[in-house]
């Protein structure tokens, strides 16, 4: 399925807040018409409104995309609604956290292709990462998907839909991570005697910038983290207490990413 089909055939995105104007902003980018977009939500943005796309009107019957970005709580009266296009060649892409593949199957029938996808929140500046999976029906489609998916940043597969549940702790809530660090990086330069202000300024830029050469370096992280440490130095001791495997990051980031996978695994059980 290519760009043309889904311009003739219609794309509707089931919610459309932040995550999904990202995406949305991004496929008008690329050209495809507003005329050809649905968006069913309670509570539009005035940029939705004003974009040309078809608000809460009248669905097409069978559009070539049903993009399901609502709220889990939402999802029980929203999806069911929806349930004429499924069994079908309609492909359901979920970005919705915590609702598994076999939710769709049950409300929508098994023969839906149907793909689930997790990106995190800098895919509202194009800067985020997004794991997909897919069904036996929605396997044929991942790289539509991933096409449609890399407007808002890096598009990973994974291998089963099991793995949904670390990547949520990972990426999935791992930007609130790092904006805590910079939160405590800047308390701890307070605490040193600098202004609040320009303890925040450098604990922001520190992170962003870090980040950024950590993905346009060729070095790895760990390299990258040597070529800065000189023997002695002020980096090697602050290293010392953050590398701690008993009081440091290490212990400390496996028992977050655990934590938050867990919870993930407890939700998709109800």
């Amino acid at each position: 399925m290519s760009m043309d089909v889904i311009a003739a055939r219609g794309l509707v995105l089931l919610g459309c807040g932040k995550m999904g104007s990202a995406m949305l902003q991004g496929w008008l980018a690329q050209g495809l018409p507003a005329t050809s977009v649905w968006v069913q939500d309670p509570f539009p943005s005035d940029w939705v409104k004003g974009s040309g796309v078809h608000v809460n009107a009248e669905l097409p019957e069978s559009p070539a995309i049903v993009l399901v970005a609502v709220k889990p709580q939402i999802m029980a009266e929203a999806l069911p609604v929806l349930q004429p296009m499924g069994n079908g060649d309609t492909i359901f892409l979920s970005v919705a956290a915590g609702i598994g593949i076999s939710h769709y199957e049950a409300v929508l029938g098994g023969d839906t292709p149907v793909i689930r996808a997790m990106p995190n929140t800098p895919a509202a500046v194009g800067k985020g990462i997004t794991a997909i999976i897919g069904n036996s029906k929605g396997a044929a489609h991942l790289d539509l998907a991933e096409a449609l998916l890399s407007v808002v940043g890096q598009v990973v597969r994974l291998e089963s839909e099991d793995q949904m549940d670390a990547v949520t702790g990972v990426s999935g809530s791992g930007p609130a991570y790092v904006f805590h660090m910079i939160e405590t990086l800047a308390a701890a330069g307070e605490a040193q005697g600098l202004a609040p202000e320009l303890a925040m300024a450098l604990a922001k830029a520190t992170v962003a910038g870090a980040g950024a050469l950590a993905e346009e370096a060729d070095d790895t992280p760990s390299q990258l983290r040597i070529n800065v440490t000189s023997p002695n130095g002020t980096t090697q001791a602050g290293l010392e207490v953050l590398m701690d495997e008993v009081t440091g990051l290490p212990d400390l980031m496996r028992k977050t990413v655990a934590a938050a996978a867990d919870r993930s695994r407890e939700l998709a059980n109800g």
